[in-house]
């Protein structure tokens, strides 16, 4: 991939969130060695909140927005793409473990690409330099000093250019940025089969935006069951047909022998620890393939409208 300067990207839009937090109803900590964006964790945010900040996981190079889902009458995040590998895989992907003493994230956004610490960023061919960082931490607590001074350094930049955007999942902003990533999820499943992602030029996904949940635990078993069994992603390719007609079958989440139950309760059973649930399981529920070189459509998985209905009222 080009040179995208992913961070510059999302500092950009940063900047923006500064100017509007009073109507975005975030709040900006700002001090000589970080700037923290608060969107859910203290500060109230909001849909809006919630929709800028899913952008700025993709550093700008997708577009969010809210429709309606036509199966359950309620919100869906619908989520597009042409860059689908810098956007999703290099930028949104959660794939930095940030830790530190009583303090935990999953590590998201661009500032990945400059830090390079995950095997992912050789497989793609993407690393990136840049005397600025943004990520977004998905956390019920602001990250301390020690932790982002931490990021800092593994980035490459000094603590007063880096910028944190955090929100838990039971926060609406939270909620909303976790759903945006059925596309992600869809390239990174597929990435797992060693498909060939370069193959992959635009994506299009939607999910149904499930109820703020009451504590972070239950929202992440909401915000995943929206896209293990509401998810619906569209993937332009080019390449051979055959290959498509192989790997179809493998990558929604019904693939997997865990699929059919609530996350929550699987996460629960596996003793909250997502390394012990099936890795096939993490894909939408429908995955379409749009050959753009042989014009053929190909649809495969099913949605689980049950089972997000349990999900969604529990």
């Amino acid at each position: 991939m080009a040179n995208l300067q992913l961070n510059h990207r999302a500092w950009v839009l940063c900047e923006s969130l500064v100017d509007q937090a009073v109507d975005l109803r975030i709040h900006v900590w700002q001090s000589d060695d970080r700037r923290i964006f608060d969107l859910g964790v203290q500060a109230p945010g909001g849909l809006e909140a919630g929709r800028r900040m899913a952008g700025i996981a993709m550093s700008g190079l997708g577009e969010v927005s809210l429709a309606i889902d036509p199966r359950t009458g309620g919100p869906a995040v619908v989520v597009r793409t042409d860059q689908p590998v810098a956007a999703c895989m290099a930028s949104q992907y959660a794939g930095w473990a940030i830790a530190g003493d009583e303090f935990f994230a999953m590590g998201s956004g661009p500032m990945r690409a400059s830090a390079a610490r995950e095997d992912l960023f050789d497989q793609i061919g993407y690393h990136e330099q840049s005397d600025v960082a943004v990520g977004l931490l998905e956390s019920d607590t602001l990250p301390p000093s020690d932790v982002c001074h931490d990021i800092a350094s593994k980035c490459g930049v000094d603590p007063k250019h880096l910028s944190l955007l955090v929100a838990p999942t039971n926060s609406q902003a939270g909620n909303l940025q976790v759903v945006a990533r059925s596309v992600e999820t869809a390239l990174h499943k597929l990435h797992e089969l060693n498909f060939d992602i370069s193959r992959i030029k635009s994506g299009w996904g939607s999910a149904p935006l499930p109820p703020v949940a009451k504590n972070s635990l239950a929202g992440i078993g909401r915000t995943n069951d929206a896209i293990l069994y509401g998810g619906h992603v569209v993937l332009y390719v080019r390449g051979d047909q055959a290959s498509i007609d192989s790997i179809g079958p493998k990558t929604p989440s019904n693939s997997s022998k865990d699929h059919g139950r609530p996350f929550a309760e699987l996460f629960a059973e596996y003793d909250n620890d997502f390394y012990k649930i099936d890795s096939h399981l993490f894909s939408p529920g429908v995955v379409e393939f749009v050959n753009l070189d042989t014009g053929v459509a190909r649809r495969f998985g099913e949605y689980a409208p049950d089972v997000l209905d349990k999900s969604f009222t529990h």
